[in-house]
């Protein structure tokens, strides 16, 4: 026999041989959603997130206000008003909303209808280019004030809650799979456009996270808890020595662009203290063809955010969130996408999918400790000196982080497989085929969109052509839609479907009164339940 005589391996113990249980709440989580670690450890975790958010925060103008007209100054400006309003929101999500700790900050989804207001013809003949700055400003104040009422109705009316009350394991894997997953792009291509700094930082972030907390054994999980601030120290560090020491001197100017750190020039350009309010910008314009564009980027958003807080709610270790507790968030996202057309953020807001995927991170899903980062949010956006030098970590350390970040956002997705029954051949043609197609589908409308110009729908209604590509650019969305689609229309009378497709476990949640620990979790403060029953 081969290894030399150790007869047959004994049999496995009948343990052994049952698949691992079914969890509705994620075990081995430090701090779940309700417990606070101490203050002290809190406020570092809260600073932790706010770096993570920073991101997405500094990503989104860099790439707008200079198409808009705007310089350093307004770029500055933009990110000040987008951190404060992201506070706001973040609070307001937090206490009112689904109660889960989840950060609300800018959203790609409203990149494309931004870029449409940007290039409509009414501003091309602006000589000034601050004065088309403000103009192009305007003009998405209005876009976004219309399109926010979008979520508002559908959250507060409980509208939603008839959505996702058939949302079943099976139709939310996919979703909230591609929440993560499907933000493939603003990871690795991010960290190649500067890759001595990129790579050290992916290194160390799994370094720190995964391999040093088995190998030091401290009584304390300091470097799992902290892995973000130790690594993107470091390697901020790092890049400002090459910065300093003349590395990129005689580089393209595209290459120090991303891997100096003095390039942003959003220190010198931001206002010691200013404190962002509403129309600060001037009053807000109205364009319907605009408003409608940025509508359907509101509903993208809209299911995007239904993601996120699935994924939230699972790595927070709380129960699966009732219907109308995420109706109710949505409704709260909706005001928060009114509150960015008032004060003019150039941008809208959902849940930021970095910031979930830091809760895996860290295993601290603390409601507290989000909380607190919305404090520092609006803390750095007064102060805007010292938000700035925050805000000008150099863009391959952010891509870093989302590697791992948005990688763990997505297993959440895959680990609701656990309530269905993969030996299905149903439950493999929905898992595969939705997949897939939320893949597919934006990867053939980017491709056309990076060749042409524009996008496969190309009519003369430019409002037309920009709701077809947000709706079919946004992989969440194409494969959620095709899930819920076919979870639902495919046999679903049938009782073995029904458990093939994991409904029976979250029957239970699908109401707020039947099972105590939602009350838990997600009741709002101050006895407002009273007033706001959740049904």
């Amino acid at each position: 026999m081969a290894g030399g005589g150790g007869g047959a391996a004994p049999a496995p113990k009948q343990d052994e041989l049952h698949p691992h249980p079914v969890k509705d709440q994620l075990p081995n989580v430090s701090y779940c959603m309700t417990s606070p670690p101490p203050w002290p450890e809190a406020i570092l975790l809260g600073f932790q997130h706010y770096l993570v958010m920073l991101g997405t925060t500094v990503i989104i103008p860099t790439a707008l206000v200079p198409q808009m007209g705007g310089g350093n100054h307004e770029k500055a400006k933009v990110i000040q008003t987008i951190l404060f309003v992201s506070g706001l929101n973040t609070l307001l999500q937090t206490s009112f909303g689904t109660r889960l700790p989840a950060v609300i900050g800018g959203s790609y989804t409203f990149v494309v209808p931004t870029i449409s207001i940007i290039l409509a013809g009414r501003y091309s003949n602006i000589v000034d280019p601050h004065e088309k700055f403000r103009r192009i400003m305007r003009g998405t104040q209005g876009a976004l004030i219309v399109a926010s009422t979008l979520q508002i109705i559908l959250g507060f009316s409980g509208l939603w809650r008839i959505v996702t009350r058939i949302l079943s394991p099976l139709s939310a894997a996919p979703l909230v799979a591609l929440v993560g997953f499907g933000l493939y792009e603003f990871g690795f291509p991010g960290v190649a456009k500067c890759i001595e700094i990129g790579l050290p930082q992916i290194i160390l972030l799994v370094v720190f996270s995964q391999y040093i907390p088995h190998a030091t054994r401290l009584g304390r999980p300091l470097f799992e808890r902290f892995a973000v601030i130790f690594s993107v120290a470091i390697v901020w560090l790092y890049a400002f020595f090459l910065t300093v020491g003349g590395a990129y001197r005689h580089a393209a100017p595209k290459t120090q662009l991303h891997c100096r750190t003095d390039r942003s020039g959003l220190v010198g350009a931001a206002p010691w203290i200013s404190v962002p309010y509403p129309f600060q910008w001037g009053a807000p314009t109205f364009d319907a063809g605009e408003a409608f564009a940025m509508m359907a980027a509101s509903f993208v958003a809209l299911v995007e955010s239904t993601g996120a807080f699935i994924a939230v709610s699972r790595y927070s270790s709380a129960t699966p969130v009732p219907p109308s507790v995420l109706s109710r968030g949505i409704g709260w996202q909706g005001i928060g996408i009114l509150l960015d057309g008032l004060f003019g953020t150039a941008n809208g807001s959902s849940v930021s999918v970095e910031n979930a995927g830091l809760l895996a991170l860290t295993r601290i899903g603390s409601r507290r400790v989000v909380q607190i980062s919305a404090g520092f949010m609006i803390f750095f956006s007064v102060l805007g000196k010292f938000g700035a030098i925050f805000a000008s970590i150099p863009g391959p350390i952010a891509a870093a982080l989302y590697c791992l970040l948005f990688a763990y956002v997505g297993a959440a997705g895959l680990s609701f497989l656990q309530f269905c029954n993969l030996n299905s051949f149903r439950t493999k043609f929905i898992l595969g085929f939705s997949v897939f197609m939320g893949l597919s589908v934006p990867q053939y409308f980017n491709e056309y969109t990076a060749v042409a110009g524009y996008g496969p729908a190309h009519t003369g209604a430019r409002w037309f052509n920009d709701i077809i590509t947000v709706i079919f650019s946004s992989k969440a969305f194409v494969g959620g839609l095709v899930a819920y689609f076919l979870d639902n229309t495919l046999h679903r009378g049938d009782a073995a479907v029904r458990k093939e497709r994991g409904y029976h476990f979250w029957d239970k949640f699908r109401s707020f009164k039947t099972d105590t620990r939602s009350e838990e979790f997600y009741s709002l403060p101050f006895n407002l339940n009273k007033f706001f029953p959740s049904v």
